[in-house]
């Protein structure tokens, strides 16, 4: 923007840094839907007016799931003058991120990362969107045990989010009589994974693996193994939500349950919202664009109360009360926890109709 220009809006533009996996191995789906969100709510502020006649603008970085990537794009944003951090969906890069901004003093407002650990003490600079991982997986656990599931294999690969997802399933379904066996991926071929589960006589199979490999050809090989006929696959992790899960597995992508964070119904906004990103994206949005969405709608409430001062901003998240996409978006700090958190997110398990694998089944709200 000229100076002129900016001069006309009401002053420069208020710049906020921007974190997505855009490239592999970062999620790339999930970081389109992300920044899809995002790009439509800061177009939304901008037609109304902006920041004080002043417009949002973004700087966007790929983190491609790379925590020393995000470490230096924070460091990079901080220099170019950004107000706040927005965005990531991988919890341990985003981690990563958030111990950058609070020591650069930074505000970050993380989208879509669960992991409860975000921030090793607590800190003020760092609010949060999405639910703790601890939440989530315990509502996950509880849908496996109304189901009448107690004998829980893990199919997993070595990550800080992989192990943390483990200690809670275990420490939630052991507490009520239920066992989990976990199975490491890099000791075990799709037929040994199948002959494993069949010796520990499991009932369901969890992917706590990427996407999609190996999660694609395990889904395979167990719905081809006879022996594992009545076994339910899950993925507490969202994977089958995207469009790439039904375009690569087909109909054996159906009736795999996964955690997502909407409400059962859609307030008018986010009915509003769904519209415009289903058209931008030429798919369904998943949870994650909506997070999008309300990412922007809470730093703009922000920078309008309290103006675009990092430390006022970092001082305001306490104070956030806002109407968001899946419900009144307000912060406080849940049990445990070293950020600030929107402690009624939302939570469902659902997964894709086995009768339509186009269409998603509420199965479960925590």
């Amino acid at each position: 923007m000229s100076p002129a220009a900016a001069d006309r809006a009401g002053g420069p533009p208020v710049r906020i840094g921007v974190l997505v996996p855009l490239t592999r191995p970062g999620w790339v789906e999930a970081g389109q839907h992300l920044l899809a969100g995002i790009e439509w709510g800061v177009g939304e502020v901008n037609d109304a007016g902006g920041i004080g006649g002043r417009p949002l603008e973004l700087v966007v970085r790929d983190t491609a799931a790379d925590p020393h990537r995000a470490e230096a794009a924070v460091a990079e944003l901080a220099g170019l003058g950004v107000v706040a951090l927005a965005g990531e969906y991988h919890s341990v890069v985003a981690r990563a991120a958030a111990a950058r901004a609070d020591a650069l003093g930074v505000p970050f407002l993380c989208s879509s990362a669960v992991l409860d650990a975000l921030t090793e003490q607590p800190t003020d600079q760092v609010a949060r969107l999405s639910p703790p991982q601890s939440r989530g997986w315990r509502v996950y656990a509880d849908f496996l045990l109304d189901a009448g599931h107690t004998r829980i294999a893990v199919a997993t690969q070595p990550s800080v989010y992989w192990a943390s997802g483990v200690r809670i399933l275990r420490d939630h379904l052991g507490a009520r009589g239920g066992t989990v066996v976990e199975l490491d991926v890099r000791e075990h071929a799709t037929t040994s994974l199948c002959d494993a589960l069949v010796e520990h006589r499991a009932t369901v199979l969890l992917l706590l693996v990427g996407s999609p490999e190996p999660a694609v050809p395990i889904v395979r090989a167990v719905r081809r193994d006879r022996r594992l006929a009545e076994l339910l696959t899950g993925a507490p992790a969202g994977q089958p939500e995207f469009a790439s899960w039904r375009t690569l597995l087909g109909d054996d992508g159906a009736g795999v349950p996964f955690l997502r964070y909407l409400p059962e119904k859609l307030s008018p906004l986010g009915a509003r919202v769904e519209a415009v990103l289903r058209e931008r994206l030429g798919q369904p949005p998943s949870f994650v664009g909506y997070e999008g969405y309300d990412t922007v709608t809470v730093l703009a409430e922000v920078l309008r109360r309290h103006g675009t001062d990092r430390a006022r901003i970092a001082e305001s998240w306490p104070g956030v009360t806002v109407e968001g996409t899946r419900g009144r978006i307000g912060f406080g700090r849940a049990p445990g926890g070293s950020v600030w958190q929107w402690t009624a997110a939302p939570i469902q398990v659902a997964d894709r109709d086995p009768a339509d694998p186009d269409r998603f089944r509420v199965l479960h709200v925590g």
